[in-house]
């Protein structure tokens, strides 16, 4: 499985954040160069997770963005989640209907149990986790 770079860049965006969190709002420029991420990327990447209330923006001179909730309350397998619109690496794991093979599947027990081990690794690792790595 591969995630894609709205996930990669999503994850280093509020990880980001979470270095800067003492400096007040951070301008998407700034983090645009510092991640070396198109703007317009980030543009993107930004509205679900406006959307979930990870991030919140501030207008005017001073504006940026914070993080709403606490980086120990964050974990990567959220964000992940997020931004990869499920937990799923194939489309029959949650939705049978997906494939006409799925009652017959051999493989497709394999995939959702990949995926939970995947995610259950994610989801035990917060932002505060990550900070505490890089010291």
């Amino acid at each position: 499985m591969k995630l894609s770079t709205k996930s990669r860049y999503g994850t280093r965006f509020i990880l980001d954040l979470v270095q800067q969190k003492d400096k007040g709002a951070i301008q998407l420029s700034d983090i645009s160069k510092r991640q070396n991420v198109s703007l317009k990327y980030l543009e993107q990447i930004i509205i679900p997770l406006k959307k979930a209330k990870y991030i919140r923006g501030i207008r005017g001179a001073k504006g940026g963005y914070v993080l709403v909730k606490s980086p120990q309350k964050i974990t990567v397998g959220e964000i992940v989640e997020l931004l990869e619109g499920g937990a799923e690496i194939c489309d029959c794991c949650d939705n049978p209907k997906a494939c006409s093979k799925s009652k017959t599947c051999l493989t497709r027990q394999v995939w959702i149990e990949a995926a939970g081990a995947f995610f259950k690794k994610l989801y035990s690792i917060t932002f505060a986790d990550l900070v505490k790595v890089s010291k």
